[in-house]
């Protein structure tokens, strides 16, 4: 009888402790209800009826009228070009600073902290240098001499690339220089006792232990690559040269026009494009990491 009591005593101290929990998480999962998910299902309602009053059925039709839009297409084309372009350089770079800042270098701090500025620039502040950079007057061109206007030429693109690259990497430098203090250090110890040398140490053990920040920069990248809108708007418009006409910029301007469900169905495409790369990311992070958990 004892030892039922205490253990109908222990199962009510669960129970109040698991409300205890769900009442601490409440707040948080109303707000996330009520700001993510339910805005989720009604842009995806709106993909699929014919206009937000009649609210008539019409399937996929919204979804076929946006892959026919050309200005989605080159929308689609540019932004995809910019984020493969972007991304890996974005990584690789910072990943490369990361190795460098080990080293014992002189005035490192100063170095890093200039690394991190850009973080605390506004975004105003960077579209104003850019604007100083590769104007057809600007600094770029009185240096090398050349006569183009950056962001009216094939070369826009590039610009917004260097400027993703130049928000980005402190940050990602950062977190590397993070998993890089974590490596075991006996392994390396050991690995360097046998004779191996830098570039097979990294190769052969940081860079396994690195895969999970490789991921996690990765996907962050790649999110933040669907973001630089705002710095491309702020310097060139609603309606930029074709080489950086980009995604956000069909979904703004489509916004601006009330087209809601072709809004919806774009938006609704955007997403699963992410997700899809985004599971790539983690099938091949987990493919790769796994003798590492092992």
């Amino acid at each position: 009888m004892r030892g039922s009591a205490v253990t109908v005593r222990n199962m009510k101290r669960t129970d109040r402790e698991k409300l205890r929990s769900w009442l601490f998480l409440a707040p948080s999962l109303i707000g996330v209800t009520l700001f993510f998910v339910a805005p989720f299902f009604v842009v995806l309602f709106y993909s699929v009826v014919n206009n937000p009053v009649q609210h008539e059925f019409v399937g996929l039709s919204n979804y076929f009228r946006v892959g026919k839009n050309e200005a989605y297409r080159l929308a689609s084309w540019n932004t995809l070009r910019f984020s493969l372009t972007a991304v890996p350089l974005a990584v690789f770079l910072s990943l490369f600073t990361a190795v460098i800042m080990e080293a014992k270098l002189p005035c490192k701090s100063l170095f890093r902290s200039c690394l991190l500025s850009p973080m605390m620039v506004p975004v105003a502040s960077i579209v104003l240098i850019w604007q100083v950079l590769f104007h057809y007057n600007g600094l770029i061109n009185s240096i090398f001499g050349a006569r183009i206007d950056w962001l009216k030429s094939e070369h826009a693109q590039l610009v917004i690339v260097l400027l993703f690259i130049w928000k980005t990497l402190g940050y990602n430098m950062i977190l590397f220089m993070a998993a890089l203090a974590s490596v075991p250090k006996d392994l390396i110890e050991v690995a360097r006792i046998e004779g191996a040398g830098r570039f097979s140490v990294f190769f052969t053990i940081k860079l396994r232990y690195l895969s999970a920040t490789i991921l996690f920069v990765t996907i962050m990248s790649v999110l933040n690559s669907f973001k630089v809108f705002r710095e491309t708007y702020l310097m060139t418009g609603e309606y930029p040269f074709d080489s950086l006409y980009l995604l956000q910029h069909f979904m703004n301007n489509t916004f601006i026009s009330l087209d809601y469900q072709k809004l919806s169905a774009a938006a609704v495409m955007m997403s699963l494009i992410i997700v899809v790369l985004v599971g790539v990311l983690f099938v091949t992070e987990d493919r790769f990491g796994r003798d590492i958990e092992d």
